[in-house]
């Protein structure tokens, strides 16, 4: 069967290949879940991976099969498999476990080693191809409603956890409530995290470089936030002009806005950096400043990678009561299909050259 894979480490080496159709043999004790691809996203990550910034072959293997956002459907199950049946619609989380402690309670997410297996990223192949097998543990539902928004799992489930992150670590404060928010970039990730927090009933401020009118903007504005673009107002002007924000999420990919995010974070306030700043750029930062301040301000930085089940299934969760909230709105992220696998050097020229591409995906069996 057909993928479109790379070889780690030699830059743009990306191509189409044949590999060996799996089976539900390939997976223990009946417990396999065998999926017809239907979409799968991809993103910067599929990118870097290309231009060899990170990732590597499974062992025995001098390539990698790219995709970490999957979505699919449900061809046959093992003998052990009580909770999906041909027909259902699938997601798959993207993190395998390791050997340390997390990894053995099922928080593979935050693995400990300093190895870690990604599908699609790091020591296990991933989802762009026809096919694919897996361990029911790792299978996620998706509502044969959310069909149209199937592909965009895996980004709400990043969105998802960074975010509960962010609330447990701040019941510290026992009483924690934001009202203000600022998201700082406005792609996926930060359009998804608009959505979930307006539906908490928080004032959400999406900040982005493209000057309005565009679809990022109305897209924002459809979820009830206001639209920012950076190259007009500052974040320092923006927190004078509206108070500094409870909460700062950071999808920009720009190590410096990660660090200027932190210069206007209010007191108590939390700021989740959940973007891959890769390469070798330097940033000067006002470190007395931010040291002073964030100790006596009492803030907190949080950190977030891809999340486990039950991040997908909260991720989930969020856009169907988006869907209730927003009727129309989240499937307007979904920009670029890209038609079929052998399409792959269309996917990656989206992905490389079109600044207006908000969101790339692969129309594999849909």
């Amino acid at each position: 069967m057909k993928a479109i894979a790379v070889h780690p480490g030699r830059p743009h080496s990306v191509h189409l290949r044949e590999i060996p159709k799996p089976s539900l043999a390939d997976i223990p004790n009946g417990r396999g879940v065998l999926v017809r691809v239907l979409q799968i996203g991809v993103d910067a990550t599929d990118r870097e991976i290309n231009d060899a910034l990170y990732g590597n072959a499974p062992d025995g293997n001098d390539y990698l099969v790219l995709g970490h956002e999957s979505f699919g459907e449900v061809v046959e199950v093992g003998s052990a498999v009580r909770d999906l049946k041909p027909g259902d619609l699938v997601s798959c989380t993207v993190r395998r476990p390791g050997t340390s402690i997390y990894d053995q309670i099922g928080r593979n997410d935050i693995t400990s080693d300093e190895v870690y297996f990604e599908r699609g990223i790091n020591l296990r192949h991933g989802y762009l191809t026809e096919y694919f097998v897996d361990d029911i543990e790792y299978m996620v539902k998706v509502p044969q409603k959310l069909r149209h928004l199937g592909v965009l799992s895996e980004p709400a489930s990043v969105c998802a956890k960074a975010l509960e992150q962010a609330f447990l670590a701040q019941q510290r404060l026992l009483v924690w409530n934001p009202q203000r928010a600022f998201v700082l970039g406005a792609g996926q990730i930060g359009l998804l995290a608009t959505m979930m927090l307006r539906l908490r009933g928080i004032e959400v401020f999406t900040v982005a470089r493209q000057r309005g009118p565009n679809l990022k903007q109305e897209i924002a504005e459809a979820y009830g936030a206001k639209y920012i673009s950076s190259q007009e107002t500052s974040l320092a002007d923006l927190a004078r002009h509206v108070g500094k924000p409870d909460l700062i999420f950071e999808a920009t990919g720009s190590a410096a806005i990660a660090f200027q995010a932190m210069e206007v974070l209010g007191h108590n306030g939390a700021l989740v950096w959940t973007s891959i700043t890769g390469g070798q750029h330097k940033v000067e930062v006002p470190g007395d400043k931010i040291n002073l301040e964030w100790v006596l301000g009492n803030k907190l930085l949080v950190a977030s990678v891809n999340g486990n089940r039950r991040h997908f299934e909260l991720g989930i969760q969020a856009l169907a009561h988006g869907e209730l909230a927003y009727p129309g709105v989240t499937e307007r992220i979904l920009t670029n299909p890209v038609q079929g696998l052998d399409n792959y050097q269309e996917m990656m020229r989206l992905l490389v050259e079109d600044k207006s591409a908000l969101k790339v995906f692969v129309n594999v069996g849909a």
